[in-house]
Protein backbone atom coordinates (compact mmCIF):
# COMPACT_ATOMS: atom_id res chain seq x y z
CA UNK A 1 0.00 0.00 0.00
CA UNK A 2 1.36 3.45 -1.19
CA UNK A 3 0.39 7.20 -1.65
CA UNK A 4 2.67 9.38 -3.40
CA UNK A 5 3.40 13.07 -4.17
CA UNK A 6 4.47 14.44 -7.22
CA UNK A 7 7.47 17.03 -6.90
CA UNK A 8 5.13 19.89 -7.29
CA UNK A 9 2.93 19.06 -4.59
CA UNK A 10 5.85 18.26 -2.30
CA UNK A 11 7.25 21.74 -2.45
CA UNK A 12 3.19 23.01 -1.99
CA UNK A 13 3.48 21.20 1.01
CA UNK A 14 6.85 22.20 2.71
CA UNK A 15 5.77 25.58 1.69
CA UNK A 16 2.59 25.13 3.50
CA UNK A 17 4.05 23.76 6.74
CA UNK A 18 7.17 26.27 7.06
CA UNK A 19 4.25 28.95 6.32
CA UNK A 20 2.65 27.83 9.53
CA UNK A 21 5.68 26.67 11.36
CA UNK A 22 5.26 23.35 12.93
CA UNK A 23 3.13 20.22 12.15
CA UNK A 24 4.57 16.77 10.72
CA UNK A 25 3.15 16.62 7.75
CA UNK A 26 -0.28 16.23 6.08
CA UNK A 27 -3.32 14.39 6.56
CA UNK A 28 -4.85 12.74 3.57
CA UNK A 29 -8.20 10.55 4.26
CA UNK A 30 -11.78 10.68 2.65
CA UNK A 31 -15.30 11.85 3.54
CA UNK A 32 -19.08 11.25 2.78
CA UNK A 33 -19.87 14.24 0.84
CA UNK A 34 -20.89 15.74 -2.87
CA UNK A 35 -22.62 14.10 -5.95
CA UNK A 36 -20.58 11.03 -5.99
CA UNK A 37 -20.17 9.95 -2.55
CA UNK A 38 -16.94 11.11 -1.20
CA UNK A 39 -14.85 13.97 -1.23
CA UNK A 40 -10.83 13.96 -0.42
CA UNK A 41 -9.72 15.28 2.92
CA UNK A 42 -6.51 17.43 3.44
CA UNK A 43 -5.41 19.15 6.89
CA UNK A 44 -2.22 19.50 9.01
CA UNK A 45 -0.68 16.73 11.35
CA UNK A 46 0.74 17.69 14.35
CA UNK A 47 0.57 14.53 16.20
CA UNK A 48 -0.19 11.02 15.19
CA UNK A 49 -3.38 9.12 16.11
CA UNK A 50 -3.47 5.74 16.39
CA UNK A 51 -4.45 4.10 13.60
CA UNK A 52 -2.44 6.24 11.48
CA UNK A 53 -0.18 4.85 8.64
CA UNK A 54 2.65 7.27 7.70
CA UNK A 55 4.07 7.40 4.36
CA UNK A 56 7.09 9.85 3.12
CA UNK A 57 7.87 10.84 -0.29
CA UNK A 58 10.26 13.82 -1.24
CA UNK A 59 10.99 14.20 2.34
CA UNK A 60 7.26 14.87 3.24
CA UNK A 61 4.99 12.62 5.82
CA UNK A 62 1.75 11.58 4.30
CA UNK A 63 -0.84 10.17 7.25
CA UNK A 64 -3.69 8.76 6.22
CA UNK A 65 -6.01 6.47 8.72
CA UNK A 66 -6.53 3.20 8.13
CA UNK A 67 -10.38 3.57 7.01
CA UNK A 68 -9.28 6.05 4.29
CA UNK A 69 -6.03 3.65 3.06
CA UNK A 70 -8.58 1.61 1.23
CA UNK A 71 -9.70 4.28 -1.16
CA UNK A 72 -6.53 5.94 -1.34
CA UNK A 73 -4.18 2.96 -1.62
CA UNK A 74 -1.69 3.67 -5.10
CA UNK A 75 -3.11 7.40 -4.97
CA UNK A 76 -0.39 10.47 -6.68
CA UNK A 77 -1.44 13.44 -5.88
CA UNK A 78 -0.15 16.50 -7.42
CA UNK A 79 -0.44 20.06 -7.32
CA UNK A 80 -0.57 22.36 -10.24
CA UNK A 81 -2.31 25.97 -11.68
CA UNK A 82 -4.61 25.96 -14.49
CA UNK A 83 -5.33 29.61 -14.91
CA UNK A 84 -6.63 31.81 -11.79
CA UNK A 85 -7.52 28.25 -10.10
CA UNK A 86 -4.36 26.62 -8.32
CA UNK A 87 -4.50 23.28 -6.03
CA UNK A 88 -4.17 19.89 -5.82
CA UNK A 89 -5.03 17.11 -7.82
CA UNK A 90 -5.81 13.52 -7.09
CA UNK A 91 -5.08 10.43 -9.67
CA UNK A 92 -6.53 7.52 -7.80
CA UNK A 93 -6.87 4.45 -9.42
CA UNK A 94 -9.81 3.28 -6.81
CA UNK A 95 -12.20 5.89 -8.37
CA UNK A 96 -14.88 4.87 -10.71
CA UNK A 97 -16.14 7.50 -11.14
CA UNK A 98 -15.68 11.35 -10.31
CA UNK A 99 -18.35 14.57 -10.50
CA UNK A 100 -18.30 16.92 -12.93
CA UNK A 101 -16.32 19.53 -10.98
CA UNK A 102 -13.87 17.39 -9.07
CA UNK A 103 -14.97 17.32 -6.15
CA UNK A 104 -16.24 13.87 -5.33
CA UNK A 105 -15.59 10.58 -6.64
CA UNK A 106 -16.81 7.26 -6.14
CA UNK A 107 -15.65 3.61 -5.70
Amino acid sequence: MAITLTEAAADRVRAFLANRGKGIGVRLGVKTSGCSGMAYVIEFVDELEENDEVFEDHGVKLVVDRKSLVYLDGTEVDYGKEGLNEGFKFSNPNAKAACGCGESFSV
